[in-house]
């Protein structure tokens, strides 16, 4: 199993960074959409579609984007919408979770569908218009997620005494939570070091966040992103336990699926994408 995991792994970084060194946006664009066009396929089947709506959700989902990036998706900037996303995120998700997990098969299919769709696709385009801010901007944004997720791994394996949602996922603490806070500020700290180093690109989301906000609100934002992901990881995580699954699917040998990757990135980079909408490039 690990050894699948890392073949996975080194196979999907290899396909990300030579897609991100073409000198034009479509190849990391399509690469990325057809993705998570792939998790709109899984968002289905977990949903109770039939496989034939599954394929057209991903089918939908890869048209759309098609469209998007041709319309100049790469060079726009979607200001409000980041906003909304936030607030479907803040307040649905915390409906959702509220509910628990025998409410969610209640909702109407379509709507469901339609829900998943819509916010994979808002992942996307916030993705991709990170990447036209700037890779190193991007890797940081991502690593906010990544970081969160490792030390809240091992944090909560050392520390973990009081449950975060045990109907839900059961293995979740508030340790975990707190010590993901924890490494997130040292990797901020430790990337603006390396921004003042080398420069990069472009600044990162933190030291982006610092110059244009101050510490103060810096450290608040990237707290509330920290907990963005734990509720992207809590709703895919319900949604798989209403459906009886343990994965969203097998498409990558040693990880599941797509959605189990990339749920928790789902609200938080809309909310990037937000916060900087208040500042200039």
């Amino acid at each position: 199993m690990l050894r699948q995991r890392i073949i996975t792994a080194l196979i999907l970084v290899g396909i990300m960074f030579a897609a991100l060194a073409a000198p034009s946006p479509w190849p990391f664009a399509l690469v990325t959409l057809a993705l998570l066009a792939a998790g709109a396929w899984e968002w289905g089947r977990l949903n109770g579609a039939a496989p034939i709506v599954s394929w057209l959700l991903g089918a939908l989902m890869l048209l759309a984007g098609v469209c998007a990036v041709a319309g100049g998706l790469a060079h726009a900037s979607l200001g409000g919408v980041w906003w909304l996303a936030v607030a479907v995120w803040t307040l649905g998700g915390a409906l959702v979770l509220k509910r628990g997990v025998p409410a969610w098969p209640l909702a109407p299919p379509v709507l469901r569908w339609v829900l998943g769709l819509a916010l994979l696709m808002l992942a996307w385009a916030a993705l991709i218009e990170a990447r036209s801010v700037g890779i190193n901007f991007m890797l940081s944004m991502l690593c906010v997620v990544w970081m969160a997720d490792v030390a809240a791994y091992f944090g909560g394996k050392a520390f973990g005494r009081h449950k975060l949602a045990p109907a839900i996922s059961p293995g979740k603490s508030w340790e975990g939570v707190w010590s993901g806070m924890v490494g997130v500020l040292v990797l901020a700290l430790v990337w603006m070091a390396l921004d003042r180093r080398f420069g990069f690109d472009g600044p990162s989301l933190y030291t982006r966040l610092v110059q244009m906000h101050g510490w103060l609100v810096t450290v608040l934002a990237l707290l509330a992103l920290c907990m963005l992901s734990v509720v992207g990881d809590l709703i895919e995580s319900l949604v798989k336990r209403a459906a009886g699954a343990k994965d969203s699917s097998q498409l990558l040998p040693g990880h599941g699926g797509v959605l189990d990757r990339v749920d928790a990135l789902l609200p938080v980079m809309p909310a990037v994408l937000a916060l900087i909408s208040l500042t200039p490039r």
